[in-house]
């Protein structure tokens, strides 16, 4: 599961088609495929047809992987929300992987929209689990 979660591929394996996502360019320290700290990614979501395509940074600014347990974060350095911080974390439970994700984000337009915000972002972060699980197929999911 952090593997499949350590690449570009991954992200774009799980997120929904409607998004419309588009990679743009991709700068990783080493110029590996892993996604490490430092790395930075610009994509672009076009989720409206015809309408104009919203541009972003995300930037990796911590990852560690520990016996038990590993974790990335990512943060919105350019784009439409004032802020925004994704905690990818990983446990081993048993013989098995638990994925969590914590989001962190204000839009900048407000707590109200910030609140109207959060469904969709439930939606989405549960159709990336179940997701992973189809990929992964059982293995460590």
């Amino acid at each position: 599961m952090w593997a499949f979660h350590s690449t570009i591929d991954g992200l774009l394996e799980l997120t929904p088609a409607v998004a419309n996502l588009q990679v743009e360019a991709i700068r990783v320290p080493d110029g590996g495929d892993v996604l490490r700290e430092g790395s930075e990614i610009d994509l672009s979501v076009g989720p409206l047809p015809g309408g104009p395509r919203q541009h972003f940074t995300s930037v990796i600014t911590e990852r560690e992987e520990l016996a038990d347990e590993a974790y990335f974060v990512d943060e919105m350095e350019t784009g439409p929300m004032a802020t925004w911080r994704h905690t990818h974390r990983f446990r081993r439970v048993g013989d098995r992987t638990q994925l969590i994700d914590h989001v962190e984000y204000e839009s900048g337009y407000g707590d109200l929209v910030d609140r109207a915000l959060q469904p969709g972002f439930a939606l989405a972060f549960a159709y990336r689990h179940r997701k992973t699980r189809e990929k992964l197929d059982g293995d460590e999911t």
